[in-house]
């Protein structure tokens, strides 16, 4: 069983997301705990939101800065947030990376406005 609380003050999860050929693709995330459920915020334009929106099915475990897992993965199912859980979301990010999310908000401008997704754990 996934233990939210466990992960709080963690800093990675390793998001595993599928193509449309079923082909897994693993990246290392930030995340924020918004009332016990994991919320990523990330750019629209980028792999991880294509692979969401054709197949919601993913699965997260913690990791390293470099995405080394350390723990076993587990399933779960993506969902993009209505307006107010994501700027909730964002405000959470902003505190909990600090300067770090600031310069990562800047460097990836071009890729498209935030989007918000839940992970609800199976």
């Amino acid at each position: 069983m996934f233990d939210t609380q466990a992960i709080k003050d963690k800093k990675y999860i390793s998001l595993e997301t599928f193509r449309k050929n079923k082909q897994s693709v693993k990246v290392p995330v930030w995340f924020v705990l918004l009332d016990g459920v994991i919320h990523v915020i990330t750019r629209e334009d980028t792999g991880k939101i294509k692979r969401i929106r054709n197949n919601p099915s993913v699965s997260i475990a913690l990791c390293t800065f470099s995405g080394k897992p350390t723990g076993q993965y587990f399933p779960g199912t993506a969902k993009f947030v209505d307006e107010k859980s994501a700027n909730a979301a964002i405000e959470l990010r902003k505190k909990k990376y600090g300067f770090m999310e600031t310069i990562a908000r800047f460097a990836s401008r071009k890729k498209g406005k935030l989007v918000v997704f839940s992970i609800e754990i199976k």
